[in-house]
C-alpha cells in the first residue's frame, strides 16, 4: 500500500508520497523476521524462571528466613557488610533481616511471574533490575575481578525487556489487542 500523505501543488487531493509496497526497505523477511520478531523471549523466559526460582527457594529455605546460621540472610548480610558497595543499604535491611529477606523473596517471586506471564512486563522489568542493582551494590559488590559477580550482568539483562515489554505471548499483548480492538488505546 503506497503511503499517502498531503502535497500542496495546488491540487486539493491526496497523492502518493511513495510507490513503495513493501515493508520497510532492508526489514529482514520470513524466517529472519520471525526470528527478530520473537528475539527477547528466550531472555524473558530465563530471567523469569531464574527469579520465579529464586523467589520460591528463599521462601521454602527453612534457614533462609530464620536468624541462625551462614544461610540465613542474617548470616549473609553480616558477611557482605563491610564489603558493600552502599553499606546503608545492608544496615537498613539489618535492622529486620527477616522482613527484608521476605520482601526480596516476594518481590523476586512477583518479578519473575509477572515476567513469565507476560503482565505488567516492563514494570516487573524494572522491578528485577532493581533487586538486581540493589543485590549488586550489597552481595556481589566485592566480587573480583567484578565479572565474577552475577547481579550486575542481571540488572543488564532487564534493560531490554525494560525498553520493549513483552509484545508477544503475554497478557499485555492480549490487552493490548483486546483495547484496540475496542479502540481505546492508553498510549498512542
Amino acid at each position: 500500500m503506497p503511503v499517502r500523505g498531503r502535497i500542496d501543488d495546488g491540487d486539493d487531493g491526496h497523492k502518493a508520497l511513495s510507490n513503495f509496497q513493501g515493508p520497510v526497505a532492508g526489514a529482514p523477511t520470513g524466517l529472519r523476521a520471525t526470528a527478530a520478531r520473537y528475539a527477547l523471549l528466550p531472555l524473558r523466559l530465563f530471567l523469569g524462571i531464574t527469579f520465579t526460582y529464586a523467589g520460591l527457594d528463599k521462601l521454602t529455605d527453612s534457614h533462609f528466613l530464620t536468624g541462625e546460621g551462614p544461610d540465613s540472610i542474617s548470616g549473609t548480610l553480616d558477611a557482605v557488610h563491610d564489603s558493600a558497595g552502599l553499606t546503608w543499604m545492608v544496615d537498613l535491611a539489618q535492622h529486620s533481616p527477616q522482613g527484608f529477606g521476605t520482601a526480596l523473596a516476594i518481590g523476586e517471586l512477583a518479578v519473575g511471574l509477572g515476567t513469565l506471564a507476560g503482565l505488567w512486563a516492563r514494570l516487573a522489568a524494572c522491578g528485577g533490575a532493581v533487586i538486581s542493582f540493589c543485590l549488586w551494590m550489597t552481595m556481589s559488590w566485592a566480587s573480583e575481578p567484578y565479572y565474577y559477580g552475577n547481579d550486575l550482568p542481571y540488572m543488564f539483562c532487564w534493560v531490554p525487556l525494560v525498553l520493549a515489554g513483552a509484545p508477544y505471548w503475554s497478557v499485555d499483548a492480549v490487552l493490548t489487542a483486546r483495547r484496540r480492538r475496542r479502540g481505546r488505546q492508553i498510549f498512542g
